[in-house]
């Protein structure tokens, strides 16, 4: 597989992903906090950051890089909000 191939791949598959978790917000079967609407974001603006890395569009790069950045952000505030702490769990 050359690397022209391997890289609209990719960009198929992240924007699939990001457009699912769009759809799925918008009728409110997911909810933009959510663990797998954050996955999918982060999945797909990764994988069309690649995708600009591969093709030298460093706009688009900066771009994609901010939107997993702010995923993976919450995906982690998220959870540590979530899970017990060492005082919680002693109680």
């Amino acid at each position: 597989m050359n690397v022209d191939l391997f890289s609209e791949l990719l960009s198929y598959i992240g924007m699939i992903s990001i457009l699912l978790a769009f759809v799925l917000e918008t009728r409110n079967v997911l909810h933009s906090k959510q663990t797998s609407y954050l996955m999918l974001m982060a999945f797909g603006s990764a994988l069309l950051g690649i995708r600009a890395f591969l093709i030298d569009e460093w706009a688009f790069l900066i771009l994609e890089a901010a939107w997993c950045g702010a995923a993976l952000v919450a995906f982690v505030q998220r959870s540590q909000v979530d899970s017990p702490t060492e005082n919680d769990a002693s109680s």
